[in-house]
């Protein structure tokens, strides 16, 4: 099973700007939906953004136009470049993969997750 492994985590003020890294321990095989959940506490895990292994992209509503997915390939390697963030940004941010073939588009995340890494903490102070 893949091992997934998050960083770029950090804290920053309304407006700011970070992006975050997954690194996976090995080449993940089509079928797959790759992305990021985040889960603030007290609230119900959210998807965030994914992206499938056909390159199409999913984003939630809420961070659309503001967060861009990517991955590089070669590297094993998925990012999340998180622009003018805003306080209820403020969460755990997880890094999964999905390698059942589960929807991964417009706005549709995987119910469930074949596995994930163990987040990264994004504060962002008003």
């Amino acid at each position: 099973q893949v091992q997934l492994v998050e960083s770029g985590g950090g804290s920053v003020q309304s407006g700011g700007s970070l992006r975050l890294s997954c690194a996976a321990s090995t080449y993940i095989a089509k079928p797959y939906c790759w992305g990021w959940f985040r889960q603030a506490p007290g609230k119900e895990r959210e998807g965030v953004a994914a992206v499938d292994s056909d390159g199409s992209t999913s984003y939630a509503n809420v961070v659309k136009g503001r967060f861009t997915i990517s991955k590089d390939n070669d590297k094993n390697t998925l990012y999340l470049q998180m622009n003018s963030l805003k306080p209820d940004d403020s969460a755990m941010y997880y890094c999964a993969v999905e390698t059942g073939g589960a929807y991964c588009k417009d706005g549709y995340f995987p119910v469930e997750w074949t596995s994930w890494g163990q987040g990264t903490q994004v504060t962002v102070s008003s």
